[in-house]
């Protein structure tokens, strides 16, 4: 086994090799003072899993795992009146807040002009560079959609950020390329798992941690000092919540925090996805529960559409048309985006607009041109809207997403401008798009959601299919749509074929041909798609609908490991 100096900083087939020799041999499991326990087998993983670190995450675990648990309890209790035929409304017994004169706190002079952001995956040390490098204002690095949580994904995750933060980061791809970071780079914020996923490799007194609270405590652990001492501080994205109560969990996690190493209350921030259906109900609620550290709000779209349609799956009458008929200018998509904006900006908040999943196309000029069409005008909806910023998932969009903010918001960013105009009612917010159902659109969902499942059990969370960059939220919409489509007799194509799974097998015995001759048989037979496509059908065959693929997915993960 070849151990390399601590201090150096190793290549991309550096990294690759060492952990495939040291796949077997790394597999140790130490034990931690106070009952901790870790499987550690990434180069480099006993400076992050430090004795110090996991008695932190200990404290966070022993402080917040109970109350998690019982959040947990309170999705299931909340999806009952929904799958009963009830429809979502904004809460009566929190309307004190809609109504007041409220704001949050001031928000840091980095994360006051935001309008590109960058996004991508924390355990990809080029992608990492390249975001930073990449001229937008604040690159996420991610640890939940865009991130396969293998264990040395999630660790070699906080290895390069904390190398990013001390400056240190780089590599030597394989074809010779240095890749360094730049003097000025994106200010970084970090995208923690969901409340809804652990991480089975790191157990408290027996009991499995929380992935948030591991993702969050390791990177605070290493890296506040650090970012403090270059006058910021440790930001955050927050995925996933479904009411304002998980967003005081956070709260109560970042005042914890605080604390634990003598910080001023407000040290951290974050801004919340509100890419949950029951939370777009609760905006001003979320944005109320973390005052103190709260800096804004962005419009997850993907996850989004997928919450619409979990929330509405037992519903005959909430059938969603082709994911390609879905767009931001569909009636529930606008209402949600609009209101979003009025509600930050009556709170003195940043309004993000959602992803731009287009990536360039090369040797295709016309194609590419028209993906770069397509961007610019969403994002000009966007900043005319009243946004203060946009993500992309790709550095070659970033330019455009800036030229079109910088010629309709000269200014860092547009809090000021009230959207009193706004008047946006519950109806509206699940207003039943218009569209159809086709055999094409059932042949993307089947190809793609196969295909990135594969992807993801290699460990790769973020993978271009198509020309756009897919991520587990968009997989998400791609299986969640067809099982709403087999399991409603009323969803059918427009010649009146009735969605069966036996179609859905047929197409995809076909689709599956077509993936083995684009890939050829080599890496067909080489790759995880038969295990891909056992995932997938499970996913849609069962009677239950899954609140999530990427639950039964870590099962895989987890035997593979």
């Amino acid at each position: 086994m070849t151990v390399m100096p601590r201090s150096s900083v190793l290549t991309a087939a550096e990294q690759e090799s060492l952990i495939k020799e040291n796949k077997e041999v790394l597999m140790l499991e130490e034990t931690k003072p106070n009952h901790v326990s870790v499987t550690t087998r990434v180069e480099y993983g006993d400076e992050i899993l430090t004795p110090e670190a996991l008695t932190f995450i200990q404290t966070l675990h022993e402080r917040f795992e109970g109350r998690r648990k019982e959040l947990l309890k309170a999705r299931e209790t909340r999806q009952q009146p929904i799958d009963n035929g009830h429809l979502p409304d904004f809460l009566p017994e929190t309307k004190a807040i809609r109504d007041g004169d409220w704001t949050i706190g001031d928000i840091p002079h980095d994360l006051k002009d935001r309008r590109v952001e960058i996004t991508g995956p924390a355990s990809d040390p080029k992608m990492v560079i390249n975001a930073l490098n990449s001229g937008a204002k604040v690159f996420m690095a991610d640890f939940e959609d865009a991130m396969s949580p293998h264990f040395d994904n999630a660790v070699q995750g906080q290895i390069n950020l904390k190398q990013a933060n001390q400056k240190t980061l780089n590599l030597t791809g394989a074809n010779g390329k240095a890749y360094t970071l730049n003097d000025n780079t994106a200010v970084l914020l970090v995208r923690p798992r969901g409340w809804h996923l652990e991480e089975h490799h790191c157990l408290v007194g027996g009991e499995v941690v929380s992935g948030s609270l591991f993702d969050f405590g390791l990177y605070v652990f290493h890296n506040v000092r650090q970012l403090l001492n270059q006058n910021t501080a440790p930001y955050f994205y927050l995925p996933k919540l479904e009411s304002y109560m998980e967003a005081e969990l956070w709260d109560d996690v970042f005042t914890l925090a605080e604390d634990y190493f003598n910080l001023q209350r407000g040290t951290f921030k974050a801004t919340v996805l509100i890419e949950t259906l029951f939370a777009a109900f609760q905006a001003d609620e979320i944005l109320y529960a973390l005052k103190d550290h709260i800096v804004g709000l962005n419009c997850g779209r993907w996850d989004y559409i997928f919450s619409y349609l979990k929330a509405f799956h037992q519903q005959k009458d909430f059938l969603l048309p082709d994911r390609s008929q879905i767009t931001m200018t569909v009636p529930f998509m606008r209402a949600y985006s609009l209101y979003v904006i009025k509600v930050c900006h009556r709170r003195h908040a940043s309004a993000i607009g959602g992803m731009a999943a287009q990536i360039p196309v090369k040797n295709d000029p016309e194609t590419h041109q028209a993906a770069i069409q397509k961007v610019i005008q969403d994002k000009t909806r966007e900043v005319q809207d009243g946004h203060d910023g946009s993500w992309v998932a790709h550095p070659g969009l970033v330019q455009p997403v800036k030229d079109v903010f910088d010629q309709n918001m000269p200014e860092p960013n547009q809090i000021e401008r009230q959207r009193e105009d706004i008047h946006v009612t519950a109806d509206d917010m699940i207003e039943i798009p218009e569209g159809i159902i086709t055999e094409a659109g059932l042949r993307t969902n089947i190809s793609v959601g196969i295909q990135y499942i594969e992807h993801w059990l290699h460990g790769q969370g973020a993978v271009p299919i198509n020309h756009l960059m897919e991520d587990a939220a968009t997989a998400e919409i791609s299986r969640g749509q067809i099982w709403q489509w087999v399991h409603h007799p009323d969803a059918c194509l427009p010649d009146g074929t009735e969605i069966t799974q036996d179609l859905i097998r047929q197409l995809t015995d076909e689709e599956m041909k077509k993936i083995e001759q684009n890939i050829g048989d080599e890496r067909y037979q080489n790759g995880r798609l038969t295990e891909a496509r056992q995932l997938f059908e499970q996913l849609i065959e069962t009677e239950t609908f899954i609140n999530f693929l990427t639950l039964p997915g870590y099962h895989y993960l987890k035997n593979e490991e």
